[in-house]
């Protein structure tokens, strides 16, 4: 609010609507309010809010002519701005954070690009992949969630000032002169868009939700893969909870809380979202005041979330050997066991497909792995299927069943070879980079603005 008051009182001066000498009178008082005291201000009544005690307070300092701070703007402009202003720093923050696990969740999937373990589909197992190759799969969709944060920030970061109370004002004033000086990327150049539109919020709030959804897929994943009978990862000591009864206990309450509080954070996103619904297209309080905690509150949570995680993900520790011999054991490389058969023996995919799946049924009948499938038994099943032998050799088929070759030879883009995992993790390194620049850019030209208001207004009393 105080920055908003001297970029005004800037514009004013320069814009020639007050005196020189009323403007260095408002600017003192600006400049010596005790902001301390009114931060930790009860709210007692005798104002009816924040603005009108800091009008009073610059009437105490500078006398009647602080009347004129409020020329040509009403509280409408003035409090959508303080809204975005405030909703660009959180974002900014949150945006920090989300680069800070995406960091660590590159390193760790560069850690892991050959550590075999089994993709599922519909919670089966699949095919043969790799942790990297997962882990990869995440941070590529974290970067959509920073995507659309930093999307969400662009339209936020818009000056509504100068559009008054809803029609601008027949003073000469320079809406573009209080956008620079606030550090403001544009305006809202519609005067009636500027205090009547909500929809700044409510990108936050999808944007914000649809991280919050999208992470909590993964902590589900967490959960699942850290249970005894699965097995696939550690979580370090310092994010369990022990149990007071039982003394093998590892409770994964960290991830645990990490599910549940990205459930809250979607839910006060949510209500962002329903509070603007089927509200009038105009200055209201329901797209206001009485909505801005939910959305400082979801914003708050899932940065908290977005730091935990880095330091869960950091301290992660993989069975390799286990996920690695549930691979081995599995049925999941089979899809390359028909490409196989196409490849060599000339068949329709279909009727390969239809030779391998019935052979994986007589296998899985019998309590066989993949490891146990012959010649012979594939043999016997093609002459069922198909009325002839096939060619295939020992080693040809063992070859088809090897969960490495399987990994290495999809190296098309997107693939889990290792090769393409780390060149996809090398262009994910350069956006990071791209977006951690940005974000600190606008971090540091921000903090500059506003100390340069104070130095503008101060070099008043030096000419």
């Amino acid at each position: 609010m105080i920055a908003v008051n001297k970029a005004h009182l800037i514009m004013l001066r320069e814009q020639n609507l007050i005196a020189e000498h009323e403007a260095n009178g408002i600017g003192r008082a600006l400049l010596g309010l005790d902001q301390e005291k009114l931060r930790n201000n009860r709210y007692t009544g005798k104002f009816e809010d924040l603005f009108f005690e800091v009008e009073h307070e610059l009437a105490v300092l500078a006398g009647e002519r602080a009347g004129n701070l409020h020329l040509a703007r009403s509280r409408n402009d003035m409090g959508i701005a303080i809204y975005r202003i405030v909703l660009r720093g959180k974002l900014l923050t949150v945006l920090q954070s989300a680069l800070s696990l995406r960091r660590r969740l590159i390193d760790f999937a560069r850690k892991h690009a050959e550590t075999l373990m089994l993709g599922y589909t519909h919670t089966q197992q699949a095919q043969p992949t790799t942790v990297g190759h997962y882990i990869a799969a995440v941070s590529d969709s974290l970067g959509r969630d920073i995507g659309r944060l930093i999307a969400a920030y662009r339209n936020c970061n818009r000056s509504s000032l100068g559009a008054a109370a809803l029609t601008t004002s027949g003073y000469a004033i320079s809406r573009e002169r209080t956008a620079e000086l606030l550090d403001f990327d544009d305006l809202i150049v519609n005067a009636y868009d500027a205090v009547g539109g909500a929809d700044y919020v409510g990108e936050i709030a999808a944007a914000v939700q649809l991280a919050a959804i999208n992470l909590g897929r993964f902590s589900q994943e967490l959960l699942l893969w850290g249970t005894t009978e699965f097995a696939g990862i550690r979580v370090a000591d310092p994010y369990v909870q022990i149990s007071s009864i039982m003394p093998q206990k590892r409770n994964p309450v960290s991830v645990e809380h990490l599910r549940s509080l990205l459930s809250a954070c979607a839910g006060d996103a949510g209500t962002v979202l329903m509070m603007i619904h089927n509200t009038p297209f105009g200055d209201i309080v329901d797209t206001e005041d009485d909505l801005q905690p939910y959305v400082w509150r979801c914003l708050r949570t899932l940065d908290s979330v977005y730091r935990l995680l880095a330091e869960i993900v950091a301290t992660l520790e993989v069975n390799r050997e286990v996920l690695r011999a549930r691979v081995k054991g599995s049925f999941a490389t089979l899809t390359e066991l028909a490409d196989t058969l196409v490849r060599k023996e000339g068949l329709p995919f279909r009727e390969a497909h239809g030779i391998v799946a019935s052979l994986a049924r007589r296998a899985y009948r019998s309590g066989m792995s993949a490891s146990d499938l012959t010649v012979r038994m594939l043999n016997e099943t093609a002459l069922e299927r198909i009325g002839r032998l096939l060619s295939l050799s020992e080693d040809e088929l063992h070859e088809a069943l090897d969960p490495e070759r399987f990994v290495a030879i999809r190296d098309v883009i997107g693939g889990p070879n290792p090769q393409e995992v780390n060149r996809a993790l090398s262009v994910q390194d350069a956006e990071l980079q791209e977006a951690q620049e940005w974000t600190q850019k606008k971090q540091e030209s921000h903090e500059h603005k506003f100390k340069e208001l104070d130095r503008t207004i101060a070099g008043w009393f030096l000419d």
